[in-house]
């Protein structure tokens, strides 16, 4: 299983020209909607990754702390619009499916009260290891942090470096409360060692904190959860996926397997075997979306 994400470091990627369009694009995909059966890019955002790529060359770097700037950024603007546009309902519809098959759909998580708790409930439920006594009490602690954790990200990272993507069952359009089953973090990095890995790569989105509800497991929705994932790479136009995994998760290994990405490294002895940690490896993925 991928892990819960909390790198506080955020980089920022800004020219004034880049800066612009990025606000255009990302407002163009929060108002796409995809009503294909099977998983695809929205055909509104073919565009969208092509002139990506046309931009990538050009980019510059710059460094830079969301949490203590004065000023707000094209890409936050859009995202506060968004968020004072009107109902939760009216927020889905905005937001679209990345990914939409026979069982399962996409989409980015809506940033209302009632849903950010159900995505803190599913990774909790994911990732919380029981204790002996008082685990009811440690598991409300654990939510609470898994919860805290998803707001600091989404307060401290533009919408187009972070997005938190939600799972929930294809059924009736008409039927409005729809059930998370699953949960995915997407975040764009740039660690050297991960990135020697990487020719010809700047930055990298990374998966983390993927987790499904125990009654929905081995119905495919990690793997929905992956797709999106996919199809999320190639809008933001970045060329690699990586992901971390236990290196005894032969389960988690085997899905990521399928799914394209492949081992290229593990953590050193002396901050596993040594002190008693779990080893993990490290898993990369060149997008195959063009």
């Amino acid at each position: 299983m991928a892990h819960l994400h909390y790198n506080h470091s955020i980089v920022v990627e800004r020219s004034e020209k880049d800066l612009n369009w990025r606000c255009r694009g990302v407002r163009d995909y929060y108002v796409s909607s995809s009503t294909s059966t099977s998983w695809k890019i929205p055909c509104c955002s073919v565009s969208f990754i092509n002139q990506t790529r046309r931009l990538k060359r050009g980019r510059r770097l710059v460094h830079c702390c969301s949490s203590s700037s004065t000023s707000t950024s094209a890409d936050e603007q859009v995202a506060m619009k968004i968020e004072q546009s009107g109902t939760y309902e009216n927020k889905k519809l905005q937001f679209g499916y990345l990914v939409s098959d026979v069982n399962w759909q996409v989409r980015r998580m809506v940033e209302m009260e009632d849903e950010m708790k159900k995505v803190a409930d599913v990774q909790a439920e994911a990732f919380h290891e029981p204790v002996f006594l008082f685990n009811d009490l440690f598991f409300e602690f654990f939510k609470a942090e898994v919860l805290s954790g998803l707001l600091y990200r989404l307060r401290n990272s533009p919408p187009d470096r972070y997005a938190c993507l939600v799972a929930e069952p294809r059924t009736d359009p008409q039927e409005s409360q729809k059930e998370v089953v699953g949960v995915v973090d997407v975040t764009i990095l740039r660690d050297d060692s991960v990135l020697q890995h990487l020719p010809g790569a700047e930055e990298y989105l990374y998966v983390s904190g993927i987790a499904v509800l125990n009654k929905f497991r081995r119905q495919k929705v990690a793997t929905t959860l992956l797709k999106a994932c996919d199809i999320l790479s190639a809008i933001w136009g970045f060329e690699y996926l990586v992901l971390r995994a236990y290196e005894d998760d032969y389960g988690a290994r085997k899905l990521y397997s399928s799914a394209g990405y492949r081992v290229v490294s593990g953590d050193h002895p002396w901050t596993t075997t040594w002190i008693g940690r779990r080893r993990r490896v490290l898993m990369v993925k060149r997008s195959d979306i063009q």
